[in-house]
């Protein structure tokens, strides 16, 4: 099947016009469940996204970050070909307390694997796309990570403290693992900023699916080395089940060998 990605840009920007830009700023979040946060513009972002994906595609089930985790669990188990992965904003308490740094984030997964992903940041009016195999794109041009850091000591940063195992973070910050630091609160983003040059190495301790499908799809076709690992450590490739994956990426493999040997995680910190 051919699926149109300024199609689903489209998609994307119209929501984000309509739904998202509209209410920020005036907007009051509450605590889901599981501790993160939620605002009726991820509700409404996410309810027009799926309406609009059931029309045109009909055929194709959805996964969405605001569907209970029953229904979560039954488009995974009831799913073997294809699904949409959707997060309708990504960085939700970013939105919630005016921090300019969030996104939509959707992905096509066909059998475990993404291979349409598109990113909207629409405070910047960035649309990150990318196609299993066929590269990245930032509006339409061509997009490919270019890093001329060959140490670690050179390298912007990007780690999220909250996930990592407390027991491991000290170490993060002896002498030799980067120039400096940020986290900036948005999954979808971290991966497309990575691919677009603006940092040069990544650590997260526990994302999902609709986390990452879309924004790591669009770093692998750019050219940058990542990995996702599950529970004891082991290589968690597959989008099988919901269980957090902890995320670790560089601009280049031998950034990448470099900042694994120094981060050594994950000891056993995430599910999977």
């Amino acid at each position: 099947m051919s699926i149109d990605l300024s199609h689903l840009a489209a998609l994307l920007r119209e929501t984000a016009a309509e739904e998202i830009l509209p209410r920020w700023q005036q907007v009051q979040a509450r605590h889901k469940g599981d501790g993160s946060l939620v605002t009726e513009t991820d509700i409404a972002s996410q309810r027009r996204i799926a309406d609009a994906l059931a029309r045109d595609f009909p055929e194709i089930p959805l996964l969405g970050e605001e569907m209970s985790a029953e229904e979560q669990e039954r488009v995974i188990a009831n799913t073997p070909g294809s699904f949409w992965a959707l997060d309708p904003l990504d960085g939700t308490s970013n939105y919630a307390n005016g921090f300019p740094f969030f996104a939509i984030s959707l992905a096509l997964i066909e059998n475990g694997a993404p291979v349409l992903g598109i990113v909207l940041d629409p405070t910047r009016d960035e649309c990150f796309c990318a196609a299993k195999g066929q590269g990245a794109t930032l509006n339409d041009r061509p997009l490919r990570v270019s890093a001329q850091q060959t140490r670690l000591t050179e390298c912007i940063a990007v780690v999220d403290l909250k996930r990592i195992p407390t027991s491991r973070i000290a170490g993060l910050f002896r002498p030799g693992g980067f120039g400096s630091q940020r986290n900036i609160g948005s999954v979808a983003l971290d991966w497309c900023w990575l691919a677009s040059g603006r940092f040069q190495l990544y650590l997260h301790g526990g994302q999902k699916l609709w986390d990452y499908a879309a924004g790591r799809l669009v770093a692998d076709e750019a050219g940058a080395a990542t990995r996702l690992f599950g529970k004891g450590g082991t290589q968690a490739e597959s989008t099988s089940n919901l269980a957090p994956r902890l995320a670790i990426a560089a601009a280049n493999q031998g950034l990448l060998d470099a900042w694994l040997a120094f981060v050594d995680l994950p000891p056993t910190g995430a599910d999977g």
